[in-house]
């Protein structure tokens, strides 16, 4: 039977397979060997065909990885799955490991090992550190022409998706795939190149104006492109996957081809400057084309800033989308106000009922991501989701954190709420309050022109850190355009990418705090980024944001005292405009129930 990856993947799958792939590592003459987490195409979410670290470990999460000798291996995560690396890994074959220790633990091999590496897996830069930590422990560290992994896995591995590609038309993109390919070719042209290759799946959605389903959640179409300077390309795409309607939306100016023809074309740019991303391309693209002769140019991709940064139409769009959102999301709360505070139900019956009520919208396309709704303990857990024996039923006294979100045509959502189930305390009202207050001083905050994510991230958890408190996720993600949730180069974290942020890029807002076996809290809206404007007896410019969601936030757990009046004020302006958006979409009793939700503090 053919494998599925989810939550309910047990440590059982390293016995079972750890053997297979050593046999065929020896084959090879291979002494380990590494397996990332990203697949050919650098994806967050992977097709189950691709879910490699799963297969061989058992581990499901979206960051990871493993080394595996012939006489011990490693597991690599971060710390947001902690606890649930050790539920899915065996610790008698993993040794568990942070995930930026991978470099570090290289240096433990023999002299004389040989270690080897799928090129189409692993970006060129991440390499240059792995490749010198073999070095200096007298290891070599070697491509593969076949997967060992692969090879293990065989007729039990799920076919690659070939989901329908459908063009997504210009009254929701804002802009002819035509204009973005001349736009982009110019880019190219002025950065001093002839061509690019692009292999980041989002990049060719946005720029061919199109949507897939090959990844989970994700409107994306699996495929690689070669756009010229003149604006013309060739589209390297399964042909299961080409629907009837897409060779004329593409036009004369694109090339339909076959994925077999990719090695052949990059061939073809021999003697020519080819730009690709390092950090979304695999070294197997950088090998080829400088064994073809190619000039290779790494530069970042060039949709990347004219995706992130959206037009007025796509602006517009994800406006729509996040009130038809938040009619859905004020007919849960409604529900979890009411019909849950009597009969208490389980996870599962929580997630189920909001996503009814986003397909109530006869809009949503699909779910964001899988929607994540933590009772109690569980809520603790930031990337908890509810499957198998860890489901639990809502308790009094306690709190549900719930964050889902939707694809709708016109735009993408995310949006985190925590409720109280029956009376907070006042410690959960306290922890509550911090939690708003630094979720507050991101909505309101004002920054100049050329101000990173990572600026700004200090600012939203002042209010905690001033309590002794922190959270060890990021304050907030990009989002794309009916895209994937987590876009970049945008965020807003401690760590990671100095990119100014830029008008009209969406990003969440999402502090939270977390108390292992009790509760967890999380407050996040998504918000654009507003033109530099300056403000009255202001000298410069600065942009702001835009809330895009709308939906209440528990009253019951605000603790006021602790709010400042400017903070107060933001609240009730916040309802306030709520309810004039999202009231005149729900029923009466809903209606009213929103009144006394978004009342006054």
């Amino acid at each position: 039977m053919r494998q599925t990856f989810d939550e309910t993947t047990d440590p059982s799958f390293g016995a079972k397979h750890l053997p297979l792939l050593r046999a065929r590592m020896a084959e090879q003459g291979l002494d380990g060997f590494l397996i990332p987490h990203e697949d050919e195409h650098q994806n967050e979410y992977l097709p189950d065909a691709n879910e490699r670290l799963a297969w061989a470990t058992g581990f499901t999460g979206s960051a990871g990885a493993a080394v595996v000798f012939q006489d011990r291996a490693s597991m690599f995560t971060d710390g947001r799955y902690t606890v649930q690396v050790k539920a899915q890994t065996d610790p008698a074959l993993f040794e568990r490991r942070d995930l930026n220790d991978v470099a570090a633990y290289l240096e433990t091999a023999k002299p004389g090992q040989v270690i080897g590496y799928d090129p189409k897996l692993h970006s060129p830069d991440a390499l240059v550190a792995l490749k010198r930590a073999a070095q200096k422990a007298g290891a070599e560290l070697k491509p593969v022409e076949v997967n060992p992994l692969d090879q293990a896995w065989g007729a039990d591995r799920p076919a690659q998706p070939t989901a329908p590609v459908t063009p997504h038309e210009d009254v929701y993109s804002g802009e002819a795939h035509a204009a973005k390919r001349a736009r982009i070719g110019q880019a190219v042209a002025d950065a001093g190149g002839d061509a690019v290759v692009l292999t980041a799946p989002m990049s060719i959605a946005w720029l061919f104006n199109v949507r897939g389903g090959d990844v989970i959640r994700s409107p994306l179409p699996i495929g690689q492109a070669v756009l010229e300077a003149d604006g013309k390309a060739r589209l390297f795409m399964d042909g299961a996957k080409v629907t009837n309607e897409l060779p004329a939306w593409l036009g004369d100016d694109v090339q339909l081809e076959a994925p077999e023809r990719l090695a052949e074309a990059l061939d073809g740019l021999a003697g020519r400057k080819v730009m690709i991303d390092p950090a979304l391309s695999s070294a197997w693209y950088f090998d080829r084309l400088e064994q073809a002769g190619a000039t290779v140019v790494r530069a970042a991709d060039p949709c990347a800033l004219p995706r992130a940064t959206k037009n007025a139409v796509e602006i517009e769009g994800s406006r729509r989308a996040h009130i038809r959102d938040g009619a859905a999301l004020a007919n849960f709360l409604h529900w979890v106000d009411t019909t849950a505070q009597q009969t208490l139900p389980d996870e599962r019956e929580v997630v189920e009922t909001l996503e009814r009520f986003r397909e109530a919208t006869g809009a949503l396309k699909d779910l964001s991501f899988d929607t994540i709704a933590g009772a109690g303990p569980n809520g603790a857990l930031p990337h908890y989701k509810p499957v198998g024996a860890t489901i639990r039923r809502i308790e009094n006294g306690s709190l549900l954190l719930v964050d889902g979100g939707g694809q709708y045509l016109d735009g993408t959502t995310d949006v985190t709420r925590t409720m109280a189930v029956g009376e907070p305390t006042a410690d959960q009202r306290h922890k509550f309050t911090l939690v708003l207050k630094a979720h507050i001083a991101m909505a309101t905050i004002r920054f100049p022109a050329g101000t990173s994510g990572m600026a700004l991230d200090a600012i939203a958890r002042a209010p905690m850190w001033a309590a002794g408190l922190d959270y060890d996720h990021g304050t907030g993600h990009g989002v794309g355009s009916y895209l994937g949730v987590h876009e970049g180069p945008q965020r807003i974290a401690k760590w990671g990418t100095a990119q100014p942020l830029l008008e009209g890029m969406i990003l969440s807002n999402e502090p939270g705090y977390y108390r292992e076996g009790h509760w967890g809290i999380r407050i996040e809206t998504l918000q654009v980024v507003t033109p530099a404007v300056v403000p009255e007896g202001g000298e410069r410019p600065m942009h702001g944001f835009e809330q895009l969601t709308f939906a209440p936030i528990d009253r019951r757990l605000i603790a006021v005292d602790l709010l400042t009046p400017a903070e107060r004020a933001y609240v009730d302006a916040y309802h306030a405009e709520t309810l004039a958006k999202v009231g005149p979409l729900v029923e009466s009793e809903v209606r009213a129930w929103l009144e006394q939700a978004c009342a006054p503090l």
